[in-house]
């Protein structure tokens, strides 16, 4: 029994490595194939390993059919979740709407897929912590994968700047920076700069642009934003904030009060 347990375990974590490598080199399987092939490959091992352990303590067919059918009962009253869990980790492991490495949102997280068990999927979010979330989650809940079909992602930068500024100097200065950021790319289209709108305090333009960087979006946005702002500074032209303008009525008299309690003049 012992020897029987060595072997299963053993099988079970060097055997698929193989198998997948040589699905790699000889066929054009793709990688999410041959990770789904290679990890029922080690469950099935298992499966076979404890089919042939139970056998060996004497076990026959005719008795594993009761722990089979007990087995069952204790699936329908207190397993749901993990079975359904199970069975989600198989459909992601073949139809894969998440992959290794693709960057997901999920809930309030987001975060690079860093492990595929078939129970759970492991998520790391920018701050390096990990959420691992059930697979039921992500084939009856609401899944957003960015890079599913690519790895391009938008980054939309808008900005507003004062009325009176030079528009046309601003759209050259967003066109430029983007284009000299080394992260943003023309594919799948090249940067954009519009002129949006007129705003109650500001001229609205947005900045437009492509990266396949997924997980450094948040840090591309802050190297855009600096440059934009020192190369706005440099040219004169003032990033706008709400301002309000109070307007007296010269036809009515400006009442003045002074408080000598608290020596300030009031109006």
């Amino acid at each position: 029994i012992i020897f029987l347990v060595s072997v299963t375990i053993y099988a079970a974590r060097k055997l698929p490595a193989p198998v997948a490598l040589t699905l790699h080199s000889r066929t054009r399987v793709s990688s999410g194939s041959r990770f789904a092939v290679s990890t029922l490959l080690s469950y099935v091992i298992v499966g076979a390993g404890s089919f042939a352990a139970l056998s060996a303590l004497g076990l026959k067919w005719s008795q594993l059919q009761w722990l089979i059918a007990a087995f069952s009962i204790g699936i329908g009253f207190g397993l749901q979740e993990i079975i359904a869990n199970f069975i989600s980790g198989v459909i992601i492991l073949f139809e894969r709407p998440i992959r290794l490495g693709d960057f997901i949102s999920v809930g309030s997280v987001d975060g690079i897929v860093t492990r595929i068990r078939i129970r759970a999927t492991t998520i790391q979010d920018r701050d390096g912590k990990e959420l691992v979330v059930p697979n039921k989650e992500f084939i009856t809940g609401q899944l957003l994968n960015w890079t599913l079909s690519n790895q391009y992602l938008r980054i939309t930068v808008p900005v507003g700047i004062a009325y009176g500024s030079d528009v046309e100097a601003a759209l050259k200065i967003l066109r430029e920076v983007a284009n000299e950021n080394p992260r943003v790319t023309e594919n799948p289209k090249p940067p954009l700069v519009i002129f949006e709108n007129f705003g109650d305090n500001t001229l609205n333009l947005t900045l437009r642009c492509f990266s396949d960087h997924a997980e450094e979006l948040w840090s591309i946005t802050g190297e855009l934003n600096l440059q934009i702002y020192k190369r706005f500074s440099e040219a004169g032209i003032v990033i706008a904030f709400p301002q309000r303008d109070i307007h007296f009525d010269p036809e009515q008299p400006l009442r003045i009060q002074i408080d000598e309690s608290k020596s300030t003049i009031c109006s």
